[in-house]
Formats: C-alpha cells, sequence, structure tokens
C-alpha cells in the first residue's frame, strides 16, 4: 500500500508522530481526514482486486440454451433431469425469465447475444413477412442482425468463438461454426459450416463415418461441442438444443415424448460438463444455461385472416390485391397494412374484432402499438393479438377462421409465468445455492461482457442482484 500511495503513507506518518492528543486540535482534524481517506483507499483497492481476480478466474463462458427450457424442468424433481438440479443447487437459478414479442426461437436468441430488444436488433419472428405470401425466408444469417453481438466482440478482442446450432448465425465471426437453418434443407446448414471440412472431420472422428449426421439429436450437439471443447479450448461457446421444442409442439407441456427429451437434454448438458473438465478448463468456465420461452397447451386453432378476406380486405396477396393481413407467429399475430398510414383499414379490422362473437374474443387480446414500444416489439406493424384461453394463430385465408387445436406452442406476449423461460448459472464468482429474481433475456449479454471483459456498451440489459458471491 505505502508503494502505490507514498505520499499518502508519508503524511500518515509524520501527523500520527506529532499529534498530541488535547492539545493540537488542528493536527488532531488533520489525522482524522487522512485516517478516513486511507480506510476508503484501501477499500478501493480491496474492491479493484477482488474484481480483477474475478475476471481472471473467468477465461471461458459456454451458453446453453434448450429450446422450450422452462424452469419447472429443474425446480420439479418429478423432472428427470438431475444435471440441471445439481448446477442449480451449486450455483444460482431464476424462478423465471421473461422472453421477447414474440417469444420465438429466433428473436429470443438475438436478445441473449446482444442484449437488446427485437426492434433494436431486427429479428422480429423466426420467418421473414413476405408481403405476397410465404415462400420459406428466415433469419439465419449474422448480417441479418443489427446489433453488435458477443461473437463479434469477442471477437474482436482476440478471443476464440464457437457457435453450434444457433439461431441466425451463418458467416457469423467465430472459428467453429453449424448453423440453425430452421426448416431449410440440411444441405445449407453443412454449407455453411465453418471451418471448411468442418463437417467431413465431424463424420470421421466423431460419427464412425456416416453419411448424414443426425443433428436433431441433442447428443449429437453435445458430442460435436465436446470435439470443438477438446480442439480448441473456445473462450466463448454458444450451443443450442433443438428437441425439447420440438416435442412440446407435439405433445404440450407434457407428455412421455416431451419428458424424455428433457432427460435427453439434461444428458446433454452433462455431457458437456464432462468436456469441460476432461480439458481442464471446468474451474475457469462460466456455465449459463437458459432458453428462449416455454410453451402452452393448445386447444383452438384461429385464422384471424379468413375474417380480413371475408370483408374483402385480402383478395389475392400473390397479385398483390391487399389492404391489411395478419402474420401468424405461433400464439400471437401481427398486422400489416399495405398503405402503413391507411387508418380507415386499421378501424376497419378493429371493427371486425370488436364484432367477433364472445366466444371468438376470448380466444385473443390484442396488444396495442403502445405495449408492442414498451417491449421493444416490431415497430413495422400496427398491432398485434397474443392468444388466450389455448388459442393459437395460422396464417389461413380460407375456410373456418376458428378450429380444433392440438399440441402445444409458444409466440405469446410474454407476461405470464408459463412462457417464461428458464436460468442457471454456475460458475467462480456465482454465489453458490443461491436465487435471482426474475430476470430478462437480455440481462444475459451483460454477465458474459462482464466475465470475458468485454466492451459492450450496446447491451441494455443489467447484472441481476445475488448473482455473484458476496
Amino acid at each position: 500500500m505505502a508503494a502505490i500511495y507514498p505520499n499518502l503513507s508519508k503524511a500518515w506518518s509524520e501527523v500520527y508522530h506529532s499529534v498530541k492528543f488535547g492539545e493540537d486540535e488542528g493536527r488532531l482534524a488533520a489525522f482524522l481526514q487522512i485516517a478516513a481517506m486511507k480506510k476508503i483507499i484501501i477499500a478501493c483497492f480491496a474492491l479493484l482486486q477482488t474484481l480483477a481476480g474475478f475476471s481472471q478466474t473467468a477465461e471461458h463462458v459456454v451458453i446453453i440454451t434448450i429450446d422450450g427450457f422452462r424452469p419447472d424442468f429443474y425446480l420439479d424433481p418429478s423432472w428427470n433431469a438431475v444435471n440441471l438440479r445439481g448446477l442449480m443447487q451449486e450455483g444460482v437459478h431464476a424462478p423465471g425469465v421473461n422472453s421477447v414479442f414474440p417469444s420465438m426461437t429466433y428473436p429470443s436468441h438475438t436478445t441473449i447475444l446482444t442484449g437488446v430488444q427485437p426492434v433494436k436488433h431486427g429479428i422480429y419472428y423466426n420467418s421473414v413477412f413476405e408481403p405476397n405470401g410465404p415462400t420459406g425466408k428466415i433469419y439465419w444469417v449474422d448480417s441479418s442482425i443489427r446489433m453488435p453481438t458477443l461473437w463479434s466482440a469477442a471477437q474482436a478482442k482476440g478471443l476464440k468463438v464457437s457457435t453450434l446450432f444457433w439461431p441466425v448465425s451463418a458467416e457469423a465471426p467465430v472459428r467453429y461454426d453449424i448453423p440453425d437453418i430452421g426448416g431449410m434443407d440440411e444441405s445449407f446448414r453443412e454449407k455453411y459450416a465453418r471451418p471448411e471440412g468442418l463437417i467431413a472431420d465431424l463424420r470421421k472422428n466423431i460419427f464412425g463415418g456416416v453419411d448424414k449426421i443426425e443433428y436433431g439429436k441433442d447428443q449429437n450437439a453435445a458430442r460435436i461441442a465436446s470435439w470443438v471443447i477438446q480442439k480448441d479450448q473456445p473462450n466463448l461457446l454458444t450451443l443450442h438444443f433443438f428437441s425439447v421444442d420440438h416435442f412440446e409442439h407435439q405433445q404440450g407441456r407434457d407428455g412421455n415424448l416431451v419428458r424424455a427429451a428433457v432427460a435427453d437434454a439434461d444428458s446433454s448438458v452433462g455431457m458437456v460438463v464432462a468436456a469441460l473438465k476432461q480439458a481442464g478448463i471446468w474451474e475457469k468456465t462460466l456455465l449459463i444455461i437458459t432458453g428462449d420461452h416455454g410453451f402452452l397447451d393448445v386447444t383452438k386453432t384461429v385464422s384471424p385472416n379468413a375474417w380480413l378476406a371475408a370483408a374483402g380486405l385480402i383478395k389475392d396477396v400473390k397479385k398483390d390485391d391487399w389492404k391489411a393481413q395478419f402474420f401468424s407467429s405461433g400464439g400471437s399475430c401481427y398486422l400489416y397494412l399495405k398503405d402503413p398510414n391507411d387508418k380507415e383499414t386499421l378501424a376497419r379490422v378493429q371493427q371486425l374484432l370488436s364484432s367477433r362473437p364472445e366466444e371468438e374474443k376470448k380466444l385473443f387480446r390484442m396488444i396495442d402499438r403502445a405495449q408492442m414500444d414498451a417491449i421493444g416489439g416490431n415497430p413495422e406493424v400496427a398491432f398485434a393479438l397474443s392468444g388466450e384461453n389455448g388459442a393459437a394463430f395460422n396464417n389461413a385465408m380460407t375456410g373456418e377462421a376458428v378450429k380444433p387445436g392440438h399440441g402445444g406452442t409458444h409466440g405469446y406476449f410474454p407476461d405470464f409465468q408459463q412462457i417464461r423461460t428458464g436460468f442457471i448459472a454456475y460458475g467462480p464468482g456465482i454465489k453458490k445455492g443461491g436465487e435471482v429474481p426474475i430476470i430478462n433475456l437480455r440481462d444475459i449479454a451483460p454477465i458474459v461482457a462482464k466475465y470475458l471483459g468485454l466492451s459492450f456498451p450496446t447491451a441494455e440489459g443489467k447484472i441481476p442482484a445475488g448473482l455473484l458471491a458476496e
């Protein structure tokens, strides 16, 4: 301390030795003032040492997202998730994480990566709205993201970065990349995999020379991640497991296939942990396990475009003959106006909705423009609908507007527990057995930036209170 603050130490010594208590009040005051200054500086110095130690011990961050990940998977012991529960008990967890609107995979994952809402990062849905009818376009290339990402910030610092099966990751600035391709042909995944020859290496070294890798199996994704960890020990790895979501769409919130998928995702997390230990970096790694959205059971499907078509507002979208149309995103849908300033058509749509029979109106609620702005939703639409009472939406323009539904979905306005996702964090500096309040997906990026010492001022989230050990 004296070597760092020589003048302060000298003043301290001189005043201490010359003060005669009760005889020299001026020197006593100076003594007390310097004493207080020294305490403050010592405290600040100790804090700096703690922060320095914190950043030095976290050399690696692994983010695992389980698509359709819900807090009950680790809070309810009836789910076979021993790895998740063990990490929860040894680390920190949240009772829920607020998603974005719509609570869909691609916008949610991009918020995790950027720390901002969709209005800023520009990934509004999984699929791209196409006014003249869908052709299968999705948001999947990194250049679609309008804000800096954790990948770009880590890469700019010279860190090793990899991403596997992460949405909107094709051509990302990383060393190892196998992108999520949505419903596109698997040839796109392999064409855009990096580095060159990666898929051939995986087939040979991991999968015994098979012609086709089953990417949809979480354990196969975990095997690939383990191989990358052993080979490259990335400072930042983002990894997406997606089989739980697949079976929740089939069966809803519960079912034998859903429970098997959760157990498989849990064992896949265990495989990644084992790989980190084998690589000798487990004690220097922050592991975050989170997701993108929760899930709701579906009992009805609603086709609001059928109402618009019956009212003459949609005639032939392929010929661009329409005034208004809804774009469905599972549990929500969004009204696009051909002319965004067409207030007459907007009023007609609102009147159509308000005049529906009560048994139909109970299936949706309106999310107005002010609510959309408050949550950072798509700025291009007039308003949105969020499903209620088991309803989900589709884009059909003909036939009955309301039909029976089954299975499960997401995409709803994220203001209730069932649609929230989960969060577990384990690693150096993380409180053991702690719980943080309900957080937001945008809060994850600041945690990662702090651990890796990244300059990431664009993130709007905050590090949750109670995350770090005291």
